[in-house]
C-alpha cells in the first residue's frame, strides 16, 4: 500500500515522503480499514516536529483521525465485520494519511449516516473536544455567552456550533475577512476579525460590561492573555491548546481577584480514565448529526498525494475549518 512516512522530524513540506510498505494485518480486537477519509490536526504538525508529546519511533505514518471501511477482523472481534464505516483513531504507527491502516475495535465508533466520508473523518476530535470541554468541563448554559478563539478553524467551528447547539450566544474570534464569513455560516452571533478590531473591547460591549461566560480557547498566547481582561464574574477560561505556539503563565491573583476559573482538557485522557464516556458522547453527537445542529466544516478535500502541502498550510495557520484527504 501507499503510505506517507515521517523519517526525520521537521515541518511537514519537508519530512514527508510517499512510500510503498507492505499492508497492515490486524491483530487481537483490531480492524484492518480502508481510509476513506483523513482529515488533519495540529498535532499532526507537531508530532511532525517532534513537539508533541506522543512521539511515534521513527519512521511512522501521520494522521490521527480518520473514517474508514472495515475490510478484516482481528481475532476476538464481535463488534465490526467488514464494510462497516466506521471513525476514529489508528494504531500508530500506522496513522490515518495512507490508503489502509489498523484500529481498535474497542475504540472505534459508528460512522454517524448524516455525514459523508470527508465529514465523518473530520467528526471525531473536533466534536468530542467540543461536547467534553464544554459540557463536562466548563458547564456551559443555555442563555450563556461563549467566546471561541479561532471560531474558523477546526476545533473552532465545532464549538461554535456545539455552543448554539447549547442555547448559548456565541462570539467568534477570527483572524480575516475569509475566516469571519466562515463563523458566521457557522452560526455565530458576533463575529470580532481580531486584525481589525480588539476583541476584548467588542465583548465588553456586546455584554454590557459583564465579559463571556465560557471562554474556549485553543490558541493560547496573547488570546489567552486578553481573555482574562474579558471574562465574566464566575466565568471559565477553557484551556484546550496553543496553536500560537506559546504557552502562557496564568496569574492566579488575577483569577482569584476576578473570581474566575482556568479549566484544563486534556480529551485524550478520558480514553484511559474513563473510556465509557466516549460513546455515550458520541451517542450525544450523533442525534445533533440527526437533527441538523452540527455538521464538520470541510473545506478542502485533497488526494493522498497533497497531504505534505495540506499539512503545512495548516501548520502556517492558512485554512479553514478541516481539510480531508480521500484516498
Amino acid at each position: 500500500m501507499k503510505a506517507w512516512q515521517v523519517r526525520e522530524l521537521g515541518e511537514p513540506r519537508d519530512v514527508l515522503a510517499l512510500a510503498e510498505v507492505p499492508d497492515p494485518e490486524p491483530g487481537p480486537g483490531q480492524l484492518l480499514v480502508k481510509v476513506l477519509g483523513a482529515a488533519t490536526n495540529f498535532p499532526d504538525v507537531l508530532m511532525c516536529r517532534g513537539g508533541y508529546q506522543v512521539r511515534p519511533p521513527l519512521p511512522y505514518t501521520p494522521g490521527i483521525e480518520l473514517c474508514g471501511q472495515v475490510l478484516a477482523a482481528g481475532p476476538g472481534v464481535t463488534a465490526f465485520g467488514p464494510g462497516d464505516r466506521v471513525i476514529g483513531g489508528p494504531v500508530m504507527p500506522y496513522g490515518a494519511f495512507a490508503e489502509l491502516t489498523l484500529m481498535n475495535s474497542g475504540t472505534a465508533l459508528p460512522a454517524p449516516d448524516g455525514l459523508d466520508d470527508a465529514e465523518a473523518a473530520a467528526f471525531f476530535i473536533t466534536y468530542q473536544t467540543g461536547w467534553f470541554g464544554l459540557h463536562r468541563r466548563a458547564r456551559l448554559a443555555a442563555g450563556e455567552t461563549l467566546l471561541v478563539h479561532a471560531a474558523a478553524g477546526g476545533v473552532g467551528s465545532g464549538a461554535v456550533q456545539l455552543g448554539k447547539a447549547a442555547g448559548a450566544r456565541v462570539i467568534g474570534v477570527v483572524g480575516g475577512e475569509r475566516k469571519a464569513d466562515a463563523a458566521r455560516a457557522l452560526g455565530a452571533d458576533v463575529v470580532i476579525d481580531r486584525h481589525a478590531q480588539d476583541f476584548v473591547e467588542v465583548v465588553r460591549e456586546v455584554t454590557g460590561g459583564r465579559g463571556a461566560d465560557v471562554i474556549y480557547d485553543s490558541v493560547g498566547g496573547d488570546a489567552y492573555t486578553r481573555s482574562t481582561k474579558c471574562v465574566a464574574f464566575e466565568g471559565r477560561i477553557l484551556v484546550i491548546g496553543f496553536a500560537s505556539g506559546v504557552i502562557p503563565t496564568a496569574a492566579l491573583n488575577h483569577a482569584l481577584i476576578k473570581n474566575y476559573s482556568i479549566v484544563g482538557l486534556h480529551w485524550g485522557l478520558y480514553q484511559s480514565k474513563n473510556p465509557r464516556l466516549i460513546p455515550e458522547c458520541h451517542g450525544q453527537l450523533t442525534k445533533l448529526v440527526a437533527d441538523g445542529a452540527i455538521k464538520p466544516l470541510v473545506s478542502e478535500r485533497l488526494g493522498l498525494e497533497e497531504v505534505p502541502a495540506g499539512l503545512q498550510r495548516l501548520a502556517d495557520g492558512d485554512t479553514v475549518g478541516r481539510i480531508v484527504f480521500t484516498p
